[in-house]
C-alpha cells in the first residue's frame, strides 16, 4: 500500500487508485498501451463518483449520466510491466446544471515520476435519448460539494 500523501500531486487530496501494470497491459513496444490508460482512467472516475455517492444505480433512478465529451492526455513516461501506480483524480470544475471536468495524474511512487497528466470533459445526458440533458438536483449537489479549486477546468 502506498502513501499517497507523499507524493507530489498537482492538487491536494485526488482521489487514487493503485495499479500495479500487467503484462496484458504493454504493447509492442514493452510499454503500457495508451488503450490501457484511458481504462484506467475510466475505472478511476466510476470508482470516485461511486464513493460520493453518484452510484450506478442513482444513474438508473434519475435516468441521466455523465457522458464524456473530450479527453486530453499528456503521456509523459511510459510504464512497463511490474510497475506499482497510483493514479488520482479530481472533479475540477462542474457549471452547476450540465458540464464538468475532471483531471489525472498518474505517478510511480518508485521514482516519483509523473507518467501521465489528463482532462476530460462531461455532459449530463437523457439514457434513453442519449442527448444532453440538465442534470438532476443529486448529481448538482454531489458535485457541487467535490469539486476542487484550481484544476484546468473546462478550457481546451
Amino acid at each position: 500500500m502506498t502513501d499517497t500523501h507523499a507524493l507530489n500531486w498537482d492538487l491536494p487530496a485526488p482521489f487514487t487508485l493503485e495499479i500495479t501494470v500487467q503484462p496484458d497491459d504493454t504493447d509492442r513496444l514493452g510499454h503500457a498501451n495508451n488503450v490501457v490508460y484511458i481504462r484506467w482512467l475510466e475505472e478511476v472516475s466510476w470508482a470516485h463518483i461511486e464513493s460520493l455517492g453518484m452510484t450506478w444505480a442513482l444513474h438508473e433512478e434519475t435516468g441521466k449520466a455523465m457522458a464524456i465529451t473530450h479527453t486530453d492526455v499528456d503521456y509523459l513516461m511510459s510504464a512497463n510491466a511490474g510497475d506499482e501506480l497510483v493514479l488520482g483524480t479530481w472533479l475540477t470544475d462542474w457549471d452547476g446544471r450540465f458540464r464538468s471536468a475532471r483531471q489525472f495524474q498518474l505517478i510511480r511512487p518508485s521514482d516519483g515520476k509523473t507518467l501521465l497528466r489528463g482532462l476530460s470533459t462531461h455532459a449530463c445526458v437523457d439514457l434513453k435519448s442519449q442527448r444532453p440533458s440538465r442534470a438532476p438536483q443529486a448529481f448538482v449537489d454531489i458535485l457541487s460539494g467535490a469539486q476542487v479549486p484550481g484544476g484546468r477546468g473546462l478550457t481546451r
